[in-house]
């Protein structure tokens, strides 16, 4: 009986260590694990040990006989995965290297700025280790970050990784500060003449412009905003959102626009059993919103989203998926991919289901709300007075150059009616005061989580995360970054590199 991968993976991948027999990938340390948009089990060699069950923070693996109408094609797709990848390596995983242990005679102490699943993956990795004590200093009066503020509250069973962060912070050595914002109430050299190391876990707060006209009137807004809106993050709660309209235009086709595409499509009452903030609920129930169109500037096999995401949307929401047979256009390179069997399975997967979408008849008396994919679409000019009216979206051609699918704009354009557009573009990260920063990118510099200034390391500052590597991978990838990140801080402190402490200073923060 094999078991199987669905749709609520996380990529965390300690189901690749508990499993006895390698079945599962990719694993951290093969090249396309921080790509893969999740692990996949060999149903082949599965030995049924359930040690992968156990294993899964989110509940995201079961026996091939528990599997629902909505999910029984996970069970092709992760074995298509093999399928197309028979030299994938299968002898008995080798435990990892375990870290130099930090048992000298002073205990190492670590501050964390943020609690995100990077900070907290980084926290375990610390108190695997012998005398570690963990400071959490989160500015917010609840932990976890986008686990609790970010995910769907629709998810839940992504949300279960939570469960998992619950257990670390009841872990000896480890003490959340909440509602204590590093920079203001405490400052940054406090927290490093007081421990070892201070870890940076500030993710990527900021959202990416569109850089068109009219991006700046009323009712332009970010998508994370609309996110954190309806997720009860705290600084949102009071935002409005300008739902009386009947069309909301999304730019960007990444999983947090299905995400808000769904919310805005959801019949209310099935989001009441859900964790969403109850003045979101109340919005929704007085919403107009009859449609929503998700722009993408690429074509379907570039789409953002991932493979996991479109299912969900496709075979378990209430609303109608519209795809335009037209905007089904595929590059060169896949073409040909796609003829010579080459395609791997999740993009393929992805192309069939938006095919299918597309040759769907609708029946006559379709009321239902709509979500229409758009591919090839680009935001060219948002209209309007005193708040948004309307788009322009101008129809791109695709052109491949040393392998690399570009979008170009073509002569014709169209004009959506909208009261509100959406940005998710992607997120961008924010300087940390006093230390250095790659505006381009976003992120702080560093060498494998070691802080740089120039080619130099800052002694006892590291970073993990989004702030580390840009705002890739999902949940789960922060595990095998924050343990590179750790990984590299211990082998500096066994080697007398990080500067002695002063004594911790008490102070009136909160530490729970």
């Amino acid at each position: 009986m094999p078991h199987v991968v669905t749709q609520p993976c996380c990529s965390d991948a300690s189901c690749v260590f508990a499993c006895p027999v390698n079945v599962i990938h990719p694993t951290p340390d093969e090249p396309d694990f921080l790509t893969a948009e999740q692990v996949y089990i060999d149903p082949e060699s599965c030995v049924d040990c359930g040690a992968c069950v156990d294993a899964c923070p989110v509940d995201a693996i079961v026996p091939h006989t528990k599997l629902t109408e909505k999910n029984i094609e996970f069970l092709e797709i992760n074995a298509e995965f093999f399928r197309k990848q028979p030299d994938r390596p299968r002898p008995i995983l080798a435990i990892p290297p375990t870290s130099p242990k930090a048992d000298g005679s002073n205990t190492l102490r670590v501050a964390i700025v943020g609690s995100g699943p990077a900070a907290m993956y980084a926290a375990d990795e610390l108190l695997k280790q012998k005398r570690v004590r963990v400071d959490v200093y989160e500015k917010l009066d609840s932990p976890y970050g986008l686990v609790r503020h970010g995910v769907a509250p629709d998810h839940q069973s992504t949300k279960r990784v939570s469960r998992l962060f619950d257990k670390i912070a009841a872990e000896k050595g480890f003490r959340f500060h909440l509602g204590v914002e590093v920079g203001k109430d405490i400052t940054h050299a406090e927290l490093a003449t007081t421990h070892h190391a201070v870890i940076y876990a500030v993710g990527a707060s900021s959202d990416r412009k569109l850089g068109i006209p009219g991006e700046e009137l009323p009712g332009s807004i970010a998508a994370t905003e609309f996110v954190a809106w309806y997720n009860d993050h705290p600084d949102f709660r009071d935002r409005t959102f300008d739902l009386s309209v009947e069309r909301v235009v999304i730019v960007g086709n990444g999983n947090v626009a299905l995400d808000v595409a769904r919310i805005l499509t959801s019949n209310p009452d099935d989001l009441a059993d859900t964790t969403i903030a109850p003045h979101a609920l109340a919005a929704l129930r007085d919403s107009k919103v009859r449609e929503v169109v998700i722009l993408g500037r690429r074509g379907p096999a570039q789409a953002a989203y991932t493979l996991p995401e479109l299912m969900g949307l496709v075979r378990k929401h209430s609303a109608r998926i519209v795809v335009d047979g037209k905007d089904l256009v595929l590059d060169s390179v896949t073409k040909r991919d796609r003829k010579d069997g080459k395609l791997a399975p999740g993009l393929l997967k992805k192309l069939e289901l938006a095919e299918e979408i597309a040759a769907e008849i609708p029946a006559a008396d379709d009321t239902r709300r709509r979500i229409v994919l758009r591919y090839l679409a680009s935001p060219t000019e948002i209209h309007g007075e005193d708040h948004v009216e309307a788009v322009t979206v101008t129809r791109n051609k695709l052109t491949v150059k040393d392998g690399t699918v570009k979008a170009v704009a073509t002569d014709e354009s169209e004009r959506i009616e909208t009261g509100l557009v959406l940005r998710s573009v992607g997120y961008h990260g924010e300087p940390v005061a006093g230390l250095p920063f790659d505006y381009n990118r976003g992120v702080i510099p560093n060498d494998e989580g070691r802080v740089l200034r120039g080619e130099t390391a800052v002694s006892g500052q590291y970073v993990v995360g989004w702030i580390k590597r840009g705002p890739s991978g999902f949940i789960g990838t922060n595990k095998s970054c924050s343990k590179e990140t750790v990984d590299n801080l211990i082998a500096d402190f066994n080697a007398g590199r990080l500067p002695a402490p002063s004594r911790l200073k008490r102070r009136n923060l909160l530490a729970v």
